[in-house]
């Protein structure tokens, strides 16, 4: 409660009651008793904190958590409860709002990846469970997956884990030619949809002619909001989601939802049962329950108010730059992963005499420090993007940048 809504309850509370009467003589109402104040263990620890302007990257901790998901953290923490209850209760609740018949927290989304595709291996044998990642074949286990050549990208990583070799494949005739009786699934990388040969209906087309679970990683391809529900309405077999981006859920957190068969083997090989490939993947209650908080905080929440907020804050910053002589720039959305406002800063060296590595340091060591994605290909330009930046945080970025870029024109 709110410290007025505290003093205004006081005025309910009869004179002769219990807390009254512990008043000592002379001892003021209103005077609360002394504090501690919490302790600020960055500064403590001496560790910098910035002002995000690069996006929801896990190297910068991703996204910062809303206060409803905090607060069912910190309740939580306070209480005892059985984990697979909590899993069971936050699983459903999770399913109904992504149009999925099963789903479950875990510990982001690689593994999801790693828990979905030892469901799809071993079902609920348990002697299977126990054999993974080691010699599927000799364990009877299908050991093959197919992946196309453009969907590599290392978080194919995630499903190597469970033991199985990755097929890679181009063309519907490569996937003819590749399935046999070792192939376990078919797996589809989201934000690469564009660098493969086969979309998501032909590979789903694909995989029913083949009786073989479809797959998906849309790791960080929310938002849109649809997309929570969207590959679940399609048909995939499992979507495995990271809860710690735009969701804002706990950074440590993702979701597997799907066909309730997978999820729940893949429930078997996680934790907290023993001797599973996922044992050490713990999702904790506090989790379980921040996340389901945060998926329900943002399906609910005004995502066009957002979206124009995003697009004023990336105009703001633009309006500062455009302007210096040298730099030109360019405001776009990517069409899958973060798909939100970007802005791209660009600037002649023969005006401006900076580069990209040092522009970055410029504003990484200032004050406030400042991360952008100052890394890729061209050593004159920068990124950035605004959806993980605080209220008034997008004027410090545009005076920041200003100043520099003018400074190194100068």
């Amino acid at each position: 409660m709110k410290r007025r809504e505290i003093i205004k309850g006081l005025g309910l509370l009869p004179l002769g009651g219990t807390f009254l009467g512990s008043i000592l003589p002379g001892q003021s109402l209103l005077a609360a008793p002394s504090r501690v104040p919490k302790r600020n263990l960055l500064k403590e620890l001496g560790i910098r904190s910035f002002i995000n302007a690069a996006g929801t990257y896990t190297t910068m901790t991703a996204s910062l958590m809303h206060d409803e998901v905090v607060d069912a953290i910190e309740y939580s923490s306070k209480e005892f409860c059985m984990l697979n209850e909590v899993q069971d209760k936050v699983g459903e609740k999770i399913a109904q709002m992504v149009h999925a018949e099963g789903a479950m927290v875990t510990a982001g989304a690689f593994s999801a990846l790693t828990l979905g595709m030892a469901g799809i291996l071993t079902g609920t044998d348990q002697q299977k469970i126990k054999r993974l990642p080691h010699r599927l074949e000799e364990a009877g286990i299908k050991s093959e997956v197919l992946l196309q050549k453009g969907h590599f990208d290392g978080y194919e990583q995630a499903l190597y884990n469970t033991g199985v070799t990755i097929i890679s494949v181009e063309t519907a005739d490569d996937v003819e030619r590749a399935v046999n009786e070792k192939t376990a699934s078919m797996h589809f990388l989201n934000c690469n949809a564009m660098e493969g040969k086969i979309m998501h209906e032909q590979w789903l087309q694909l995989a029913k002619k083949h009786n073989l679970p479809a797959t998906i990683d849309i790791a960080a391809d929310v938002p849109p909001v649809s997309n929570l529900w969207k590959y679940n309405d399609m048909g995939f077999s499992f979507v495995a989601l990271s809860g710690g981006k735009a969701i804002r859920g706990p950074q440590s957190t993702g979701v597997l939802m799907g066909k309730k068969n997978i999820i729940e083997a893949a429930r078997l090989n996680d934790s907290p049962n023993g001797v599973t490939i996922g044992r050490g993947m713990k999702v904790n209650k506090e989790e379980m329950l921040g996340m389901y908080a945060a998926l329900d905080s943002y399906i609910n929440q005004d995502h066009d108010k957002e979206w124009k907020m995003w697009e004023d804050n990336i105009g703001y910053i633009n309006d500062a730059v455009k302007n210096i002589k040298g730099v030109t720039t360019e405001i776009s959305v990517p069409p899958i992963a973060n798909h939100t406002p970007k802005l791209r800063i660009a600037w002649d060296k023969n005006i401006i005499r900076t580069t990209r590595e040092n522009l970055g340091d410029k504003l990484r060591t200032g004050n406030p420090s400042i991360e952008v994605i100052s890394w890729g290909d061209e050593d004159n330009s920068i990124s950035l993007t605004v959806f993980m930046l605080k209220k008034g945080e997008e004027k410090i970025v545009a005076r920041r940048i200003k100043e520099e870029l003018s400074v190194a024109s100068s």
